[in-house]
């Protein structure tokens, strides 16, 4: 797999929805459900993105915002392992078409990652695809990591999406925990519509992670 606005009040006509899905897909690639709606996740959380890995966190003035989390039932190591080894993404997120790490050795503080996803055609919009350049904000080894980085496509952009992951082990697995902001005109326009195509990209994510960790680990915890 990985960047402030003002208020929407501006123009309240909401972009095509099958753009945001696909923007939601890329930036929190994708596939990131639950059993909670996506707006009613982000309004039970409030937004406030009180997580944080080496005192950093998303960003607390965007106007897009969503949060939630899993319980997997796998070891820590498995869980980590797969999220961090960004380059096997595609193996086990089918949204994510491609996958180029822009730099060598163990992933870290700055290492940058580029990705990309498919966009539908709307009505008003061709046929497109995402690309996506994240760079690596904080990281604690099987703790914690955070990213940011833009989304842009051919009529689709998303200016910065900050996004951190926590990891911890809990009786029966391990507890991750997801926080994503978004910034940026378009999506600003609508931030509803956004945040739900948000929520709807982090928990199908979710879902993937939970899903192959747990099949590599046989649902063995520890």
């Amino acid at each position: 797999m990985s960047s402030n606005g003002t208020p929407a009040a501006r123009d309240q006509r909401p972009p095509p929805r099958p753009r945001l899905r696909a923007a939601a897909v890329a930036l929190a690639l994708a596939g990131v459900l639950a059993a909670t709606a996506p707006t009613a996740q982000a309004a039970a959380h409030g937004g406030t993105g009180g997580s944080r890995c080496g005192g950093r966190g998303v960003d607390s003035g965007a106007l897009i915002r969503y949060e939630s989390d899993i319980l997997v039932k796998a070891p820590l190591r498995t869980v980590w392992k797969l999220q961090t080894d960004v380059e096997r993404w595609p193996s086990w997120q089918p949204p994510v078409t491609t996958m180029e790490r822009l730099d060598q050795g163990p992933l870290r503080k700055g290492s940058r990652f580029r990705w990309t996803t498919p966009a539908p055609a709307t009505p008003t919009t061709p046929a497109t695809t995402l690309e996506i350049t994240s760079t690596v904000q904080r990281l604690r080894d099987k703790d914690c990591i955070l990213w940011k980085g833009p989304a842009t496509g051919e009529g689709l952009r998303i200016d910065e999406g900050v996004h951190l992951w926590t990891f911890r082990k809990v009786r029966g697995g391990v507890r991750v925990h997801t926080e994503e902001t978004w910034t940026g005109d378009q999506v600003e326009a609508d931030v509803r519509t956004a945040t739900e195509a948000l929520g709807q990209g982090l928990e199908a994510w979710l879902r993937d992670l939970k899903a192959t960790a747990e099949a590599r680990s046989g649902g063995r915890p520890h």
